[in-house]
């Protein structure tokens, strides 16, 4: 039974990799027009949400939505959510309908084919450089200005330790959010590590739950403050940190 398990994950593992490159080739010559200006943007976002869901579907997974509260057309927000899986990046885009710019670390660019769009369409930030993260709120401004939002996994990358329901959070989520007074959106993703973790020999199809919380409003607050950043910052950790308990209590009543 422990081989067979082996030679599943194995294969689909090799079949996550296959559903990521080949809906790339399908819509190449549409994906490489889009980027050709920045304001073809919106265009591309409609692809890669394609992309998204035959990645998530192609790999038996299904996911439930749940929200608190809707999201306005045509209007920016910061999203946020909690990050333990590649599936993240999938899930987001599935769910999300308004164009947004990941931001992201940089060491994805060198991903074959994902990775020629992704630092070609995202804002790349290299977390051991201050520089880098003074450019990623320069470009961050500009789309924004562009009327799109932005989406950041405040943790900064996927916790080391297992054991770690939710890791301590970086303020550059909420420091932009703040400077440009758009409201934040905690989304937080519940079943990715069962289903998707980094681990390789783990996962397995099924739900994904998905909570969209209530937003909170940045308006009033200056990044000069703080206090303000850091208020921010904690609530909104602790409304996702609180969904993940809520879902595990309901994972083991069930």
């Amino acid at each position: 039974m422990k081989t067979l398990k082996m030679i599943f994950w194995v294969l689909w593992r090799i079949w996550f990799y296959v559903l990521l490159g080949a809906p790339i080739l399908i819509m190449l010559p549409f994906l490489v027009v889009s980027i050709l200006k920045e304001k073809w943007y919106p265009y591309f976002f409609i692809m890669a949400r394609i992309w998204a869901k035959v990645i998530l579907f192609g790999m038996g997974f299904y996911y439930k939505v749940e929200r608190e509260q809707e999201i306005e057309p045509h209007k920016s927000y910061m999203f946020v959510a909690n990050h333990t899986s590649m599936a993240d990046i999938m899930l987001m885009l599935a769910v999300t309908r308004n164009p947004f710019v990941f931001v992201g670390k940089k060491e994805l660019s060198k991903i074959p084919l994902f990775g020629f769009f992704y630092k070609r369409t995202c804002i790349l930030v290299d977390r051991k450089s201050s520089k880098s993260r003074m450019e990623v709120f320069n470009r961050a401004q500009k789309r924004l200005n562009q009327g799109l939002s932005i989406c950041i996994f405040p943790e900064g990358g996927v916790p080391d330790d297992e054991s770690v329901l939710l890791d301590e959070f970086k303020d550059g989520a909420f420091r932009l959010a703040i400077e440009h007074e758009i409201p934040i959106i905690p989304i937080t993703f519940a079943d990715n590590k069962a289903r998707f973790s980094y681990t390789f020999m783990s996962g397995s199809p099924g739900i994904m739950r998905v909570k969209i919380h209530s937003f909170v409003e940045t308006k009033g607050k200056t990044i000069e403050n703080k206090k303000d950043i850091r208020e921010v910052k904690e609530k909104v950790k602790e409304i996702i940190y609180n969904q993940l308990l809520v879902f595990q209590s309901k994972k083991k009543s069930a």
